[in-house]
């Protein structure tokens, strides 16, 4: 692996690849990895499951300490892929108060800021996809298909079976020289 970074690795099996394609994977492709997935009603609304997080976006934190609690995104740190929310502090050893960095899949995106024009053209994207799928989607009619037979397998079946593979191990020891 002497690459710093490839595409490929993200179908590689192996552990080391996939650690390293996260660890090495530039800005554009870190973006996708700080997705999180969308309310019920955002989901019917865009019928999209999941978005990468950005600045101004409302979220709910789904798990941790701090579950349950809602607030804007403060911040999006792409090299740690963590996010931080308004209100979300931890208290540090000297007293003084930070955000929480939290990892996006522990969110839930409530509400969106719509104010990119890259942001609605991923919407737009997927209902052009939406309406081509349900054109294509025509009922299907359902054919009959005739029941086959199973054959069963007798004894005398399988007796010429075993008599065949029996002749096959002769003739091949026949010509290693063997008895």
């Amino acid at each position: 692996m002497k690459r710093k970074w490839s595409r490929e690795w993200i179908s590689s099996k192996q552990p080391r690849k996939q650690r390293k394609y996260r660890h090495n994977a530039p800005l554009h492709v870190r973006h996708r990895f700080v997705s999180a997935h969308l309310s019920s009603e955002l989901r019917k609304q865009f019928k999209k499951r999941s978005l990468p997080v950005r600045k101004g976006d409302e979220v709910e934190i789904m798990k941790g300490i701090s579950k349950g609690m809602r607030g804007s995104v403060d911040r999006v740190d792409l090299k740690r892929c963590k996010v931080y929310v308004d209100g979300v502090n931890i208290k540090k050893v000297d007293g003084s108060e930070v955000l929480k960095a939290i990892e996006p899949s522990n969110l839930k995106i409530i509400k969106l800021k719509l104010d990119d024009k890259k942001r609605q053209m991923i919407f737009e994207r997927a209902e052009k996809s939406e309406k081509a799928n349900a054109e294509k989607k025509q009922p299907v009619k359902k054919m009959e298909h005739k029941k086959q037979k199973k054959t069963r397998k007798t004894k005398e079946h399988r007796k010429t079976r075993r008599i065949k593979r029996r002749s096959k191990r002769m003739s091949k020891k026949k010509r290693k020289g063997g008895k």
